[in-house]
């Protein structure tokens, strides 16, 4: 039963990356979420959030990995591994999917889940100056702030947005007209018709 989806949390982790998507994955309540650190010791993310990892990378259960997700953070850029690498191939391969933003996207390139498959970063070069051994130039695509291939969903440090939108529909978290309305609220501040029809003017840009 694939009911758990796992952050991995390291120091310097970029909270922002993926708390929209952590929100919107909680509120239905139907996958429980657990930590993930290097090792159990305490870590403090980049907007000095403390969190007590619940299980090592090798604890990770792959029957029950519906997703692993990999937040941004230079720590990234100065080699970090831990057994991301390791583990965000192995989940792949048990049928989970992968999801990486921002930096986050480097275990995925040097998994080599991103060789064969659609996918985008923070910027042209970014993989290969930290990924020696990538080899998707092909499949990069510059003008996506996210996107989604085979299970594996990669995204620009500047997308949570559209990085929270491919995690509600790759976990089918809601339809697909539901998510055209969260998207709308959360990017462009317009409110779904059961909100918009008792408010008195639209969300406008505060000056």
């Amino acid at each position: 039963m694939r009911d758990t989806v796992y952050f991995l949390a390291f120091d310097g982790y970029a909270d922002c990356d993926a708390a929209l998507a952590l929100c919107e994955i909680r509120r239905p309540g139907s996958y429980r979420v657990q930590t993930v650190g290097l090792d159990r010791r305490p870590v403090l993310s980049l907007g000095g959030l403390r969190v007590l990892p619940d299980l090592a990378p090798q604890d990770i259960d792959p029957a029950r990995a519906a997703l692993l997700i990999l937040p941004g953070g230079t720590a990234w850029e100065r080699g970090l591994d831990g057994g991301a690498v390791a583990a965000a191939r192995r989940l792949h391969a048990a049928g989970a999917c992968v999801a990486g933003i921002g930096g986050g996207t480097l275990p995925l390139a040097r998994a080599g889940l991103l060789d064969t498959r659609w996918h985008t970063s923070s910027r042209p070069g970014y993989l290969q100056g930290f990924a020696p051994d990538y080899a998707g130039t092909t499949l990069y695509d510059p003008g996506l702030l996210a996107v989604e291939d085979d299970r594996v969903i990669s995204a620009s440090g500047a997308g949570n947005v559209e990085f929270a939108r491919a995690v509600i529909r790759a976990l089918a978290l809601y339809d697909e007209v539901d998510t055209a309305y969260w998207y709308q609220l959360y990017k462009l501040g317009v409110l779904p018709p059961w909100l918009a029809a008792g408010a008195a003017t639209p969300l406008t840009e505060a000056a």
